[in-house]
Parts: C-alpha cells; sequence; structure tokens
C-alpha cells in the first residue's frame, strides 16, 4: 500500500510538472471550447467574485446602464402651478371682483416615481404642498393631470393618481438588504433640465436629527441630487427603488455630495395608509423629550447613560395617566430600545392607536416598567401659502 501511495505521488508530481511546461510554451494547446484554458478559469473567478451570494445561489449581476433602464421609465416629472398673491387682501372674492386675478401663476418642478400601474405615484409632500393644478410628464412625452390621494407632512411625502393607459412601474426593493457602500443611482428632473441618472453609494442609514421632517431615518448618498430632483427615485444596482428623494445639504443651492432619502419601506408604509385611510394612523402618548447627555445622567444620578430624558408630560395625556413623570429616561418602547428623540418619536408613532404599550423606564436607580394606552397623533396643521 505504500509502495502504491509512492508511485501515485511521484506521477502526480511528474504530470504537474509537465502541465507547467506545456502552459508556459505552448499555452495554446490547453483550451475548453476553443478558449485557453486560463481565461476560462479567470472568467469563472470573476463571476463569482462579482456576483453576491444568498441562499447558496449566485445572484445576476445587472450593470448600472440595466439599472437606469429598468427604473427610468417609471420616474416622472411633476409640474405644480398656483396663483401667487400680489395683495394681502388677494384672496378675498370681491377684491378679485373688482381688481381682476391675484397676479402671475408660480410654477414649481419635481420628480414622481410611479409604483402601480394604475396609476399610483409617490412624490414629496413640499413638491405638492398648496398646489392649485398638479400635471404630470411621462418620460413618453405624454402629460396628464394627477389628483392627490393624500399627503403626510410628517415624513414629507404625497401620493398622487393619474389616469393614463400603458403606465410604466417601479418594483420596490428590500430596505432591510441596503448596505453602506452599495451603488445607488438617483434619477429625477434637476433643475427642469429633463429626466438625468447620477450614480453613488449609500454613505449612511437611518440619518435623523436634521430637522427635515418629523419622523426621520433617512439614507444618505453621495449621487448627486439637486433642486428638481425632489420625489424621485433612488435605486439600487438591480433598478428597485430604495428610496425617495428628498433634500440635500448645501449652503449653494446645489450638490456637494450629501444627499437625503427616505426609505422605500417607509414610503410603502405611508402610502398604503394614505390610500386606505386616508390619513396616516399613528400612536402618541403626550411626552415632552430631550437628548439624555452624561451631564444629565451625573445630575440625576441615573444608573444607565442610553435613553431618552422626559422633561415635560401632558396633563391627563396617557403617559402622564399612566404613571411617567418628568425626569424619568424612556429606554425601551413595546421592546424596542430607544437612545434617541427620533428614535423615540419613530418608536411611538408605530404603535397601534387604542391598544396598550408597554414603556421601560429609568427612574434614578429604579427600572420600572409601564403600561400606556395609545391615542391617536392629532394631524400637523397645514401651512399658510406664501
Amino acid at each position: 500500500m505504500r509502495r502504491l501511495w509512492l508511485i501515485f505521488s511521484q506521477a502526480a508530481t511528474v504530470g504537474l510538472a509537465l502541465l507547467f511546461v506545456v502552459a508556459t510554451l505552448k499555452p495554446q494547446w490547453l483550451t475548453a471550447d476553443g478558449q485557453p484554458l486560463g481565461a476560462v478559469v479567470s472568467e469563472v473567478v470573476s463571476l463569482r467574485t462579482a456576483a453576491p451570494v444568498a441562499s447558496g445561489a449566485a445572484l445576476p449581476f445587472h450593470g448600472l446602464a440595466d439599472a437606469a433602464r429598468i427604473a427610468s421609465p417609471a420616474v416622472v416629472s411633476v409640474i405644480t402651478s398656483k396663483a401667487r398673491s400680489l395683495n394681502p387682501h388677494g384672496d378675498d372674492p370681491a377684491f378679485g371682483f373688482f381688481f381682476g386675478n391675484r397676479g402671475p401663476v408660480q410654477q414649481g418642478v419635481g420628480s414622481g416615481v410611479i409604483v402601480s400601474p394604475e396609476g399610483i405615484l409617490l412624490t414629496n409632500n413640499h413638491v405638492v404642498e398648496n398646489a392649485g393644478e398638479i400635471d404630470v410628464l411621462l418620460p413618453d412625452g405624454r402629460e396628464v393631470r394627477a389628483q392627490v390621494v393624500g399627503t403626510d407632512p410628517e415624513t414629507d411625502l404625497a401620493v398622487l393618481r393619474i389616469n393614463a393607459e400603458r403606465l410604466p412601474s417601479i418594483t420596490l426593493g428590500r430596505n432591510q438588504d441596503l448596505r453602506v457602500g452599495d451603488v445607488v443611482l438617483a434619477i429625477g428632473n434637476p433643475f427642469n433640465v429633463g429626466q438625468t441618472v447620477t450614480a453613488g453609494i449609500v454613505s449612511a442609514l437611518g440619518r435623523n436629527g436634521l430637522g427635515l421632517s418629523t419622523f426621520e431615518s433617512f439614507i444618505q448618498t453621495d449621487a448627486a441630487i439637486n433642486p428638481g430632483n425632489s420625489g424621485g427615485a433612488l435605486v439600487d444596482a438591480q433598478g428597485n427603488l430604495v428610496g425617495i428623494n428628498t433634500a440635500i445639504y448645501s449652503n449653494s443651492g446645489g450638490s456637494n455630495g450629501i444627499g437625503f432619502a427616505i426609505p422605500a419601506d417607509v414610503a410603502q408604509r405611508v402610502m398604503e395608509s394614505l390610500i386606505k385611510d386616508g390619513v396616516v394612523r399613528r400612536g402618541w402618548i403626550g411626552v415632552e423629550p430631550r437628548e439624555l447627555t452624561p451631564e444629565i445622567a451625573d445630575s440625576l444620578k441615573l444608573s444607565t447613560r442610553t435613553g431618552v430624558l422626559i422633561t415635560g408630560v401632558l396633563q391627563d395625556g396617557p403617559a402622564s395617566k399612566g404613571g411617567l413623570r418628568p425626569g424619568d429616561v424612556v429606554t425601551a418602547v413595546a421592546g424596542t430600545p430607544v437612545a434617541n428623540v427620533s428614535q423615540l418619536l419613530n418608536a411611538v408613532a408605530a404603535l397601534a392607536p387604542g391598544e396598550p404599550a408597554r414603556i421601560d423606564v429609568q427612574r434614578g436607580k429604579q427600572s420600572l416598567s409601564l403600561s400606556l394606552n395609545v391615542i391617536q397623533r392629532r394631524r400637523p396643521l397645514p401651512r399658510q401659502p406664501q
């Protein structure tokens, strides 16, 4: 047995040496389907490294041109118009009767995304807010009038409906699969120059505290986003919608490589609520929160450094009735840990109105678990047109 193994190892060594000599001096002799063997091996390696593996199977690779081709037909321009008042009495019908119209028409241009072949569109609330008329310009040149299904200023989202045939629609992606560093495309109508595609990566996830809306958990990207991109699509490398472009961080009004998009899963929940109920149902407990700093934690002699400080409790509100007090630190809502004000607002908003919810609280050195009866958050008053 030992002798057979020695003969096999020597034969294998000689065979490898011959293969090396032939590959070096006559590589054309080693072919597979007309291709050199080395090229075939390189191609297999490159495909394995280019395509991510999920559940043991290689996913198909799409170039960015393919992603743009798939998503672009569903991204539209949203054109709004409203009369601008030149006089403080311009909204008075009697004034209009005697002195004519209220002045020239203001036009605004943004973007939108068709998410259903039945003509349902997503865009930003600030694109259509206070608009008298809304027209949608499709990439194929058609222009159709749009109606507002509903708006949600607290996430800066709006749902529109158009009536047209042969409408393309975009596929919604999975935000839980999105990672920092993933390639994304921003598609919209910046500066009203026409549909434009820009590329970048996901720079950060879950951005909040920016003061752009009440409920913030933005995707940050360095794909160029400019005025007019608002309401447009942020898509992944497969052409799936992962966000609705909403804002840029800029001192000049142009792109500085820091743009923000509302995650597609947030937009989908808002859209479904607006279509079904006309409003977005959110929980509310009646507290005034504040970020917990190490200095505040030391002054209150807290055993925790993570949570949200409650500085005020509305009298006879759900929090007050449930035993929450000013000075308490909320550490979790319905089992979800909260580390800042934005996370607290989002967690409370996700609670079902009319149902009890558990709130974990740190009161000094004492840990408590309170049960609050959540009520529905009131819709904020609309801003008056300028």
